[in-house]
């Protein structure tokens, strides 16, 4: 299925929306590939940096989700965007959000601009490091 096919087979209220994300997550992270997969018992669109899965983008019955693993390892912009979405729903890794004025654009924006400059792949050799180092 293509990322068009998948935004619209979704919601019409909602197409505009993860039309717009979609955009912003490829013109400010170009780190990532765009390809509709399953994740987690869904089909949504995922964004794959070399090596490594690093957003999602769903719609559910209820609502909308962007997973993105940059906040899931880093506790301090995990911090920042809770803050700064105070309508949407963030979980440990993901923001759960039923329209724009939960995830309004201008600071999806910024959170994808901060996102792209996190290296997923280093962070994870370097807790293998880490890890490594422990058990000696």
């Amino acid at each position: 299925m293509t990322i068009a096919a998948f935004i619209s087979a979704q919601l019409p209220e909602r197409q505009k929306l993860l039309t717009a994300i979609h955009d912003i997550i490829m013109q400010n992270d170009h780190t990532v590939k765009a390809e509709v997969a399953p994740m987690m018992g869904k089909e949504m669109i995922l964004y794959n940096a070399p090596g490594t899965f690093k957003y999602g983008l769903a719609s559910t019955n209820k609502y909308m989700s962007l997973h993105a693993l940059p906040i899931y390892v880093l506790p301090v912009l995990h911090a920042r965007y809770a803050a700064l979405l105070p309508k949407a729903s963030l979980q440990k890794g993901c923001i759960n959000f039923k329209d724009e004025s939960g995830v309004p654009l201008d600071i999806l924006k910024e959170f994808i601009k901060d996102c792209s400059a996190v290296d997923l792949v280093k962070i994870r050799e370097d807790q293998m490091k880490s890890k490594k180092a422990a058990k000696k």
